[in-house]
């Protein structure tokens, strides 16, 4: 083995010791999880369903009962319960949705360890951030909140001049796509998103990794100076 080679290899086993653990709750097919990876976490995932595209370790089950038996395991924490008691489909929809936010920061605060809660807006976090695709290049706008036990800075964000297109149609040229529903344009999507392993449905659950890759850095930080709530 030569030099530049032992040395590559080093790096690897040092970034494999280091590498600390995210416990990603609600999982859906991984959008949140890859963002932490890119970040330097190994992340396991736990959902309700079975999620046969989710791109690393997971785990079928209730994400609460999960969290009460094996949270203590990890070094941080990520949840996205579901987001439709809260979402805008709501006004036209009947159906009753859990609303399981206030449960999982329950949950989260007896741990001792840093979390973060993401969700769409109008949902009931606390005190939450917000991020938006076009804070990162991507041609989507898709904003999320995120609420943080720990300080967390936000990207510029920029105004929003380019049109959205209509649900139903791919994007026309200069319109961001709508990731919702039953949208067209897939593969377009999946590479606004940055995300190539989702199909439709999939990703019209997910958030783009750019966020959670960007939160991700800051909670690294956080978990070094060991300053959370």
């Amino acid at each position: 083995m030569n030099e530049e080679s032992a040395a590559n290899e080093m790096n690897v086993r040092v970034d494999t010791l280091v590498r600390p653990r995210l416990l990603d709750l609600y999982c859906c097919a991984g959008g949140a999880a890859m963002g932490y990876r890119k970040a330097g976490f190994d992340v396991v995932g736990v959902d309700i369903c079975h999620q046969k595209n989710y791109p690393f370790e997971f785990h079928q089950g209730d994400a609460l009962e999960f969290l009460r038996q094996h949270g203590h395991e990890f070094d941080a924490i990520h949840a996205s319960p579901p987001c439709q008691a809260y979402s805008e489909t709501r006004k036209i929809q009947s159906n009753k949705h859990p609303e399981l936010i206030p449960p999982t920061r329950a949950a989260l605060k007896g741990l001792g360890i840093p979390w973060i809660i993401e969700n769409v807006p109008g949902s009931p976090l606390i005190n939450p951030v917000e991020l938006c695709g076009s804070m990162f290049g991507l041609r989507t706008y898709r904003h999320r909140l995120f609420e943080t036990s720990f300080s967390v800075t936000v990207p510029e964000h920029p105004e929003h001049t380019a049109p959205q297109a209509k649900m139903g149609r791919p994007p026309k040229e200069g319109e961001f796509i709508h990731v919702v529903g039953n949208f067209s344009g897939v593969d377009y999507a999946r590479k606004v998103m940055e995300i190539d392993w989702m199909n439709r449905n999939e990703m019209a659950q997910a958030i783009p990794p750019a966020y959670t890759e960007y939160l991700g850095w800051q909670l690294r930080a956080a978990l070094m100076l060991r300053q959370w709530a």
